[in-house]
């Protein structure tokens, strides 16, 4: 697998002041399996925001002394990433700040922007100068231009949203309220709870919530705004319907944990769903049913159940391996799926193994993963994927390769499972991907081709982060 997490929101609002960074803190580490590439904090204490946000994991960048430094307040913003847009350095570290000239705003956010190489063009020969290559700060931008003339934050922030293309799940906090936002389409995850104190907590997903004991109230809804201050909470609609929702569906296959709730489906139950499905399409005779850690493990699950077959634990995955962990060089590049993952003997010695993974990219891991398996004795190995066949980037913050380097884009699914050396291979059927959510209505574009909104033209956003020679060879 080599798709990479997306990012996880987190805001907090208390009615008085404490404790509000560690809150974030917590929130952050279960919102972690969506990035780990940088992580940081921004705490409001009364209108004085503090912060510290650096490349790492969440327990690599905040230890205990970093959480004593950030002051009691009563809010906070947090922000774990993985970078679509923008390359690996700190200044792509979020939230952002911004000071600007009616007060301070700092912004998490969760997706891609498909009009982003638009829009900063437009802000730069305005005259506006980019600190970072993210999308977050092209919003930013927007959103204080247009507090310039909006009575409110939240105004501001609605009339932003009217440029806006693409995917955004923002949490925007200023001196005095916190106030989160959904795109129109709904690409991207958001919900929010309340604990028993009366602290109001917004994230990327309801797992978020539970780990800081707070109840789930729902989640936005596609195009929502959400205004949570000392008056209590107010829901802005001025964007709601203006498109039909679209949300990820990868968002259940891989990105979100399986005990998150989206839009009111579970994502446990959705994995186990496509794993039902794929046994019903792609039976085989099989001895055992192996899923790969961890995203592929649930659907296992839901294919041992319908075919009959018996589930088991065959892969280990190793859980101390964070972003610190260095990479063995050139001559050693097979070895790394040997020290992340290592197969259980006992479970596949002499067996006909169906292998369950959520998906193939370039196809390099599954075929570490398939002989991963045969060096430990399986006879056979039959892997079934719970995505269909990736054909296509995407442009809204899911790391999907350019076509080149999609394996599916250049082999029949016969020649896959012959270079990934499996006995055979089958994929979800693209047609049965709303059966996961009970909807058809679901962004599929990487599966399918259709966008829901224009296809940038030119969807490359790094032109500051490459070399001259690259520039002149293009």
């Amino acid at each position: 697998m080599s798709i990479h997490e997306e990012c996880g929101v987190f805001g907090a609002i208390s009615p008085r002041p404490g404790d509000v960074g560690q809150l974030a803190y917590y929130g952050l580490y279960s919102l972690q399996h969506r990035g780990q590439e940088s992580c940081g904090i921004v705490v409001n204490d009364d209108g004085v925001f503090s912060s510290h946000k650096d490349l790492g994991l969440v327990g690599e960048v905040f230890d205990r002394e970093t959480l004593a430094r950030l002051p009691q307040g009563t809010m906070a913003v947090g922000h774990t990433r993985y970078g679509t847009t923008g390359a690996s350095n700190r200044s792509n570290c979020q939230p952002i700040e911004v000071n600007h000239q009616k007060g301070r705003m700092a912004l998490a956010h969760n997706g891609n922007l498909s009009n982003a190489a638009q829009l900063r063009d437009e802000l730069e020969l305005s005259g506006a100068i980019f600190h970072s290559t993210s999308d977050t700060e092209i919003i930013a931008y927007i959103v204080t231009k247009e507090r310039l003339t909006a009575p409110s934050i939240e105004d501001a922030l609605s009339a932003a949203m009217d440029r806006l293309e693409g995917a955004y799940s923002l949490v925007l906090m200023s001196p005095q309220k916190l106030i989160c936002a959904r795109d129109p389409r709904g690409f991207r995850p958001l919900c929010y709870g309340k604990m028993e104190d009366g602290t109001y907590i917004a994230a990327s997903e309801s797992c978020a919530l539970a780990a800081v004991g707070a109840e789930f109230v729902r989640d936005l809804e596609p195009g929502e705004i959400l205004v949570f201050s000392k008056d209590g909470v107010v829901s802005r609609r001025e964007h709601c319907g203006r498109a039909e929702p679209t949300p990820c569906i990868f968002e259940y296959i891989y990105f979100a944990r399986p005990d998150s709730v989206i839009d009111g489906v579970s994502v446990h139950a959705s994995r186990l769903r496509a794993g039902e499905i794929l046994a019903k399409t792609h039976p085989v005779q099989a001895d055992v049913v192996v899923g790969v850690p961890d995203s592929g493990l649930d659907a296992a699950l839901g294919y041992s159940r319908a075919s009959g077959i018996p589930y088991g634990i065959g892969l280990i995955k190793n859980k101390y391996i964070g972003r610190t962990f260095i990479a063995p060089g050139q001559d050693h590049r097979l070895d790394q799926v040997k020290i992340k993952l290592s197969a259980v003997r006992g479970s596949v010695a002499g067996k006909r193994v169906v292998l369950v993974d959520d998906s193939i990219v370039r196809g390099t891991t599954s075929g570490r993963i398939v002989s991963l398996l045969r060096e430990a004795g399986a006879q056979e190995i039959h892997l079934r994927v719970s995505a269909p066949p990736f054909l296509n980037p995407c442009y809204y913050g899911t790391d999907i390769d350019s076509r080149e380097n999609l394996i599916a884009c250049h082999h029949t699914v016969e020649e896959i499972a012959k270079i990934i050396g499996a006995d055979s291979l089958g994929y979800l059927p693209v047609e049965q991907l709303g059966a996961l959510i009970g909807s058809d209505h679901c962004c599929n574009a990487c599966f399918t081709g259709r966008y829901p909104t224009p296809v940038p033209a030119d969807p490359r956003k790094d032109r500051f982060e490459r070399k001259l020679s690259e520039k002149q060879n293009q």
